[in-house]
This record gives structure tokens, sequence and C-alpha cells, in this order.
């Protein structure tokens, strides 16, 4: 009887972590204390008297970003850094917007879905299963349309029109995180073996060298 009881509350901690992402909130509100030296799974809480209005406030959202770059698009996240009181509350948000055949290349959020809805233009969107499908899942989408993009997935938006496009997406963490897939695997630092990504691409060495030199730039303010 007690194995019994001890298995069950095992099997009710490993269920408890598996579905949990942000800590969750404990009182009304959590809003970061962004002086606090101390190192916590997320970030310490203010004291409650000194919290304002101004926690709970970000103000731009209504101004386009710049996508005068290499890619074509800006990404303006609205997470726990820029909103003190998002700190417990697993939600943030962004603005992405498009020039003409502007891209948010392929990248993974480690902590966070995202569910994206286009304002402006049209987008071609999409997502990458795991091992070993690797199966695609994409789209047109268009003012007003939504789609989903599951958390850890490679996923993208391209604007494939004539026009500027605008979308805004919710992620479900406070600090979703964002890898950019060529950033990481050819801008790390230090760089990558030459051997280990020729291998895995099935490329020669110069191909790599090449791709290493390139500046890999992030379009995330």
């Amino acid at each position: 009887m007690a194995s019994r009881i001890l298995l069950l509350a095992f099997l009710a901690l490993v269920s408890s972590h598996a579905i949990a992402s942000d800590p969750s909130p404990l009182q009304d509100f959590c809003v970061a204390d962004k002086t606090s030296h101390v190192f916590v799974n997320g970030l310490v809480c203010k004291n409650p008297n000194d919290v304002k209005a101004d926690d709970f406030f970000f103000s731009g959202l209504d101004r386009p970003g710049d996508a005068a770059n290499k890619l074509g698009s800006n990404v303006t996240l609205v997470n726990v850094e820029k909103i003190a009181g998002l700190n417990t509350l697993g939600i943030s948000l962004a603005r992405i917007d498009f020039a003409p055949y502007g891209l948010n290349p392929p990248h993974i959020h480690p902590r966070a879905t995202e569910i994206l809805t286009v304002l402006e233009g049209s987008l071609y969107v999409g997502f990458v299963t795991s091992n070993p499908d690797n199966r695609l899942f994409a789209k047109v989408i268009n003012k007003g349309d939504v789609f989903v993009f599951p958390q850890g997935l490679i996923h993208f938006q391209f604007n494939y029109g004539t026009k500027n496009a605008v979308a805004i997406a919710a992620l479900s963490s406070q600090n979703p995180g964002v890898i950019t897939v060529a950033n990481a695997v050819f801008g790390s630092k230090p760089p990558i073996s030459r051997d280990v990504l020729a291998k895995a691409f099935q490329v020669d060495k110069k191909t790599i060298d090449w791709l290493q030199a390139q500046f890999w730039m992030d379009n995330n303010n």
C-alpha cells in the first residue's frame, strides 16, 4: 500500500513538471524587481506596495519596426523585459513588420507556443515537425487569419507580396526565447568546427567557411 502511494505521488510530481512552463503565480501579480541580484527561475517580485500602473504598461506597438535590413523584417518583442508585470503570467506579445519579400527566418521558441494573426498583407507561414518525419505544415494566410506554431518546433513567416505586411504574435511565456537556426549553426561564438558542419550538411569545408564568414543578423528588438 505504501509503495503504491509513493508511486502515485511520484507520477503526480512528474506530471506536474511535464505540463509546467513558466512559474505559476501564487498571488495576484509578481511584478519583476529588475534591481535585484538574486537569481531565480524567473524574476524576483517587487514589493507590492511599490507597484504602479506603469509596471503593467508598454507604449509603441502601433509604430512600425525598421524592416530595412538583409532579412526585410523586424520583430518588436514585448516580454517581461519590457513589461515587468508580465513576470509569472506566462504570456508575451510581438509585432512583426515585413518589407516586401521580407522573411522572419526559420527559428525556434524553446519556451513557448506561438499564435499569430495577420493585420496587413499576406504571409506564407509554416513549421516543421521533429525527427524522423520532419513534416512541413505550411499555408498562405491573409489579413485576419490566425496560425499556430507549436512550442519548440522550427517555424518561419515570409511576405511573398510586393507590399508591406504586419502581424501580431502572442507567445505562451513571459520570456519565450528565440533560436534562429542559421545564426546558431553558422554564427555561434566560438564557431562550431567546420569538420562537424561539413559532415552534417554534406558540403565541402570551403562552403562552411563562407557561411561562417557571413553576418548573421538578429531581427529581434
